[in-house]
């Protein structure tokens, strides 16, 4: 069966990583029809628009993107079109899974880790900002709804359930945070009954951080609001050699982006020495949404060969291989 995808290249190395994906991708032979379409530095130059209307019309109608990463200019447009993404789209739940590959930095065997944040409410709310005339003291609202908890913690219990995973801590900051942290916490546990066959933990967020570092194999499923998510899924990241090895899903009832969430790296740009795997692991999740959990997997296994083998991979995994010159080894294995 044949796919729609809307495809944003991005800015900085986001062109050249995205067209070793997309040639991996056709070696894989998954059926997949692109738009390409624009948003960050690249449209605002061509379109005058960080986000433009086309753009958002295509993700909508196609409802999956891939997308490259975006650089957002200081002092003008959106805060961060990432952010506006996710609101327009109503993207909630944030997936970023953590999991060893051979021929890498990681710092431990076997780890493979889920977590999924709260996307859309919290501290990156941005409600309520508010700074004093003297500049002296600033204020923000967190903002936490039994909606947004509900949905967020029940998408981590079906991910875990679906996928025959075994627990899910509920990482909070209850007992400081009493209410917002204690409402996540709460909704947690009602939703946490539903699913006796799951183990289902509690941990305060410092201990987690902690635990993360110590001993990472206890955890499977981790499930968390928003500024926790974002933190620990860049530990966890740090845990298997980085965010070159990170993929993010941002996933709604009506559409979802799939994105590699390191940066633009503009320092790079142009060099042809970009890691490509956190958009080729995006792409694997990309596939699993679609469907064709198979053709994930094939596409997981050629990445897990070609990094064990070494074989023609980027500078920063220890090779000597360009980005074109990986995604062809890739392909080779594929097809």
């Amino acid at each position: 069966m044949s796919h729609s995808i809307a495809v944003i290249k991005g800015d900085g190395i986001g062109p050249e990583i995205m067209d070793a994906t997309l040639h991996v991708l056709d070696a894989l032979g998954a059926g997949l029809d692109y738009e390409f379409v624009e948003a960050g530095m690249s449209a605002l130059q061509t379109s005058g628009s960080l986000l433009p209307a086309a753009t958002l019309e295509a993700i909508g109608r196609h409802r999956v993107a891939l997308k490259g990463p975006l650089t957002t200019p200081v002092g003008e447009g959106f805060s961060s079109i990432n952010v506006e993404l996710r609101k327009r789209f109503d993207l909630y739940a944030n997936v970023r899974p953590a999991i060893t590959f051979p021929g890498t930095r990681a710092r431990y065997d076997g780890i493979d880790i889920v977590t999924v944040r709260e996307n859309t409410e919290g501290a990156y709310g941005a409600e309520g900002q508010v700074l004093s005339p003297d500049g002296q003291s600033a204020q923000s609202l967190i903002r936490v709804t039994r909606r947004g908890s509900e949905r967020i913690v029940r998408y981590a219990f079906e991910l875990a359930r679906t996928a025959g995973r075994r627990r899910v801590t509920v990482v909070h900051k209850a007992n400081i945070m009493k209410t917002t942290s204690g409402l996540f916490l709460n909704v947690a546990r009602e939703i946490a009954r539903e699913y006796p066959q799951i183990e289902c933990r509690e941990m305060i967020v410092d201990n987690t951080c902690m635990q993360l570092v110590m001993d990472p194999e206890q955890f499977d499923v981790i499930v968390t609001t928003n500024l926790f998510g974002d933190i620990i899924s860049d530990l966890c990241a740090g845990l298997v050699g980085g965010l070159g090895l990170a993929p993010g899903a941002n996933i709604g009832a009506e559409a979802a982006i799939f994105e590699a969430v390191h940066g633009s790296a503009p320092d790079i740009a142009g060099k042809g020495v970009a890691n490509p795997c956190a958009l080729l692991l995006a792409a694997a999740m990309m596939l699993d949404h679609l469907g064709q959990p198979e053709q994930g997997n094939r596409l997981r296994g050629a990445i897990r060969a070609t990094l064990q083998a070494k074989d023609r991979v980027t500078p920063d995994l220890g090779g000597d291989g360009s980005t074109a010159r990986f995604a062809q080894a890739l392909a080779e294995r594929l097809s």
